[in-house]
Order: structure tokens, then sequence, then C-alpha cells
């Protein structure tokens, strides 16, 4: 579907729920930044690591992830805010890349490219200096979660927030902040989500794969709504390595 936004992502700004004012505290908790490499695992379009690379102009950013469609969006961002020079994008699978070590490593939504949250944070220790700094994106249950919760995300989870922590304090890390998504996050998210394929839908109606479309909306729709909405939180953990 050549006309169809790619994953749903094209009213996103991050592919996870985290707005401008927290993605700025996010980046603050990473200080210091000068002179430092980043390395967004994950990265997507790389919008988190490009407002870095911003924020502080002598660190240099490095993204992987495996979509090339988002890869080719970032890179067009990176090039429209004169940032060639200091941040560079790379479709790749996150868990066989070879690349620098990093003072700042950034890892949001991805840790099911390693096969969970723990597997993810051994790889992550490796990959970061002694001394350096990690930002986990990672969900969490707030509440017990649904039937229907779990049928969507089985055992992906790890657990409530304190063992979320606790998994990272065990894997090698100290926690030096904490915050979660509010649900303003969750919704503004969601709904962004849902309203790239919905406005391409009102645009093309009698398209032969608009039926399709539709059912892939609704589907996401009713397990936010009817399933995880409330119950499914999001973590972001500046952590140190030790």
């Amino acid at each position: 579907m050549t006309d169809v936004p790619a994953n749903g992502h094209a009213y996103l700004d991050f592919n996870s729920p985290l707005s401008d004012v927290k993605s700025y505290q996010l980046i603050n908790g990473l200080h210091p930044l000068a002179g430092a490499t980043v390395v967004d695992y994950g990265c997507g379009w790389g919008e988190l690591l490009l407002r870095a690379v911003e924020h502080e102009p002598t660190a240099r950013g490095l993204g992987v992830d495996s979509d090339e469609h988002a890869v080719r969006r970032g890179r067009a961002a990176i090039a429209a805010r004169g940032r060639s020079a200091h941040v560079s994008l790379e479709p790749a699978d996150v868990t066989t890349w070879q690349g620098p070590a990093a003072d700042v490593a950034i890892c949001v939504g991805a840790s099911h490219a390693w096969g969970g949250t723990g597997q993810a944070l051994a790889a992550l220790r490796e990959r970061t200096r002694p001394g350096g700094r990690l930002l986990l994106g990672e969900g969490f249950w707030e509440r017990p979660p649904t039937e229907r919760a779990l049928g969507i995300f089985g055992d992906t989870v790890p657990g409530d927030l304190a063992e979320l922590v606790d998994l990272a304090l065990d894997s090698g890390f100290r926690l030096l902040a904490l915050t979660t998504a509010t649900p303003d996050e969750w919704d503004d998210f969601e709904s962004r989500w849902c309203a790239g394929r919905e406005r391409w839908l009102l645009e093309h109606p009698e398209h032969p794969e608009a039926a399709s479309v539709r059912a892939i909306v609704d589907e996401h729709r009713d397990g936010w709504l009817k399933g995880y909405r409330g119950s499914l939180g999001f973590a972001y953990l500046t952590l140190a390595r030790t």
C-alpha cells in the first residue's frame, strides 16, 4: 500500500507516548552530552535522537532501526534541520549491528528485538561505556491486566513498575531518574496512531484496500479502549551503567 501512511506513524512525533515537554526533560536528564556518542537502538525515525543532538551540537548521534521507511523519514528530517553532519541513521538489525560503544544509549520500546527487557538490558550494558547513561522506555502494568490485554501483549510486559526497576538494577545499572507516561500522553499517542489511517480512509473510501485498513484501525482502537487503556503503563528510566 504505497499511498497508505506506513505503520500508522504519519501523525506521530515519537513512536511512544511522549510529549514535547517530557522529551526535553528526558534529554536534560542524560547530561553531560558535550562530545558524547549517543546511540539510539530501535530509533524509528530518530526524533528523540535528533533533538538530543540539537540540544548539544557537539554530540554525535547514531540511530539504528530495521524499518527502512522510518529511517528514510528520519534522514529527510535530519537533512531538513541541517544536522546531517551530526546525526546518521542506519537500517539494520539492532541485535547484530556493530557500532561504537555509547556514552549515552537510548532504547525506547525496542526491547522486543532482543526477546524481552532483561535480554535488552544485558545487551545494552555491553554496548554502553562504564559510567555511561541509558534511557530505557518500557511498558509495565499499572494495574492487573485484563484477559484481552494479556492476549495482545502476552508475556512481553515485564511486570509492575517496581519489578521493572529491579530488573534494571539487577542488570548492572543504577536508577538516576524515573517518569511515566500520563493518560493524556497515552491518549494522544493512540489517537495519532489511528489518525494516519483514518484520514487516509476519508480520502480513499473506495480504495481496494480500504476494508483491510479499516479493520486494522478498528482492531487497534478496540484493543486500546477495551483492553489495555488504564492498565498498561509506559516508563522512562534514566540509568547509569555501573
